[in-house]
């Protein structure tokens, strides 16, 4: 809410004595009353007595709603107008003349009064916090801008980014300080996001495949010596080949595979040579690096 001092003194209006001859006609402008002798004001350039003057353009004071003579002091605030006497707090009545105030549903109020029933309190502090005033807020809560600090370094936030832990805020760099885990690969503070391998943290752009160098964050991946790998480097350097499709074998996510005497088949590969029957769970016979079904071996 903002603080006005800009009140205008309406009463510049001077009252004058009459200076003109006896032989001269001198009338208030609106009555036709005969001036000499008596006070009247200037509008216009044309002399009005005071009785008109104040029927035809006195303003009325919003307080008492009584006009506002010509001795007396019109203060004016946004085309309202008030008694010198009438300009006061609207709760503790204490006079605004040549004070800050400020405005609430038309209500005129000191500062104090106003603070007291509309201003929020600094979470910090506890102090009101006065209108004008630079106030930062989060979370539904208020501070006074030098209250605003880093819990750590006790230095204030202002604008700068900041990290809150356990109702107390952190600027970033005391809290990475006191509190983000180190990537294992770059030694660098996590704050944001990363990966646990082996209960130890890594950035996602760290933890990547320790062949081709591609991130493996939300891919499948597997290891060999504490190395992760991505599937297509881990097959092509450490997978066995299939004697079937010559395809690797990975052995990853149950795949199931035939092993005799150092060859290895996909399940599906672990086929008679000439009738393609599946000799998983079966017998068979090998001719060189064929294997055959009993019905076909026996035509060897």
């Amino acid at each position: 809410m903002e603080i006005w001092m800009r009140i205008k003194n309406m009463s510049t209006l001077g009252l004058l004595k009459s200076r003109v001859k006896m032989t001269e006609r001198f009338d208030c402008h609106h009555c036709n009353e005969s001036l000499f002798g008596k006070k009247y004001i200037l509008r216009e350039e044309s002399p009005h007595c005071v009785q008109c003057f104040e029927t035809l353009y006195a303003n009325t004071c919003e307080e008492c709603a009584k006009p506002i003579g010509c001795d007396c002091k019109d203060l004016c605030y946004k085309d309202r107008h008030w008694h010198e006497t009438c300009f006061h707090c609207s709760q503790c009545k204490n006079s605004l003349v040549d004070k800050p105030f400020a405005v609430k549903e038309d209500q005129l109020l000191c500062t104090e009064c106003y603070s007291n029933e509309y201003s929020s309190r600094c979470h910090e502090c506890k102090k009101t916090i006065m209108p004008g005033t630079r106030k930062m807020e989060y979370k539904g809560s208020s501070w006074h801008e030098t209250c605003f600090i880093c819990h750590r370094c006790q230095q204030p936030i202002g604008t700068k980014s900041f990290i809150p832990k356990d109702n107390q805020n952190f600027c970033v760099p005391c809290y990475e300080k006191q509190y983000a885990m180190q990537c294992v690969q770059c030694k660098k503070p996590i704050t944001t996001g990363g990966v646990t391998y082996r209960e130890q943290p890594w950035h996602k752009e760290c933890f990547v495949c320790t062949a081709c160098k591609k991130q493996l964050s939300g891919q499948r991946f597997t290891s060999r010596d504490e190395f992760a790998y991505c599937l297509n480097c881990f097959c092509d350097l450490y997978a066995k080949k299939c004697a079937g499709c010559t395809n690797p074998i990975s052995g990853l996510g149950g795949t199931k595979y035939i092993s005799f005497e150092e060859r290895q088949w996909h399940n599906d590969c672990f086929n008679c040579k000439k009738c393609s029957l599946s000799l998983v769970g079966r017998g068979f016979l090998t001719e060189r690096d064929d294997i055959l079904c009993p019905d076909c071996g026996k035509d060897i």
